[in-house]
C-alpha cells in the first residue's frame, strides 16, 4: 500500500467519522450543503488524478461505476433510518443507531469491493483513491430521498419534536 493511498484512506475514515457524528445530531435538513460540495470537488479530483496516472482502461470504468451503483444503494436504505420532523416550520432530520451502522457497513462494502476488483490487474487501489466520491455519493442519494420523504409530511398530522 502506498503512502498516497494511505492517506487517501485515513482522510476517508475522518469524513466517514464527520459523517457518522453529524447524521446522529439533530439538524435542519435543508441545511448547508457546503461539506458536501467540498468533498464532491476534492473526491472528482481524486478520482480524476487516479485514472490518469493509472491510464486506467474500461475495466476501472466500470469498477468505478459498480462501486458508485454501491454508494447509492446504502445512501437509499439509510435515508429510510432516519427520523424526519417538522419543527417551526422547518424540517429537521436526525439519525440513528442503524443509520451509524449503515455507514460503517457501507464503508467496509467500499473497501471490501475494492479488494475484490482490485484483483484485475487493470485496476489496483481504485477504491482508496474514490472514497471520497463513494461517501459524496452515497449521502447525496440519502439527501435526495430524505428530501422526498420530507415533502410528504402533513403539517397537520406530523408532531413538533422528535420523540
Amino acid at each position: 500500500m502506498s503512502s498516497q493511498t494511505t492517506f487517501e484512506l485515513v482522510v476517508g475514515i475522518a469524513v466517514l467519522g464527520l459523517l457518522v457524528y453529524r447524521q446522529l445530531r439533530a439538524r435542519p435538513l435543508r441545511g448547508n450543503q457546503r461539506l458536501l460540495l467540498i468533498l464532491l470537488i476534492i473526491g472528482v479530483i481524486e478520482t480524476a488524478e487516479y485514472l490518469q496516472h493509472q491510464h486506467a482502461g474500461s475495466a476501472a470504468v466500470v469498477a468505478l461505476a459498480g462501486s458508485l451503483v454501491l454508494a447509492a444503494a446504502f445512501g437509499a436504505v439509510r435515508a429510510f433510518t432516519g427520523r424526519i420532523w417538522l419543527q417551526d416550520g422547518q424540517t429537521w432530520v436526525q439519525g440513528n443507531v442503524l443509520t451509524a451502522a449503515l455507514w460503517v457497513v457501507a464503508f467496509a462494502a467500499h473497501l471490501g469491493y475494492d479488494y475484490l476488483v482490485g484483483q484485475h490487474r487493470d485496476i489496483g487501489d481504485i477504491g482508496s483513491a474514490t472514497v471520497l466520491l463513494y461517501l459524496v455519493v452515497s449521502l447525496g442519494v440519502q439527501r435526495v430521498i430524505s428530501s422526498y420523504r420530507a415533502q410528504r409530511l402533513d403539517p397537520a398530522v406530523v408532531g413538533g419534536s422528535p420523540g
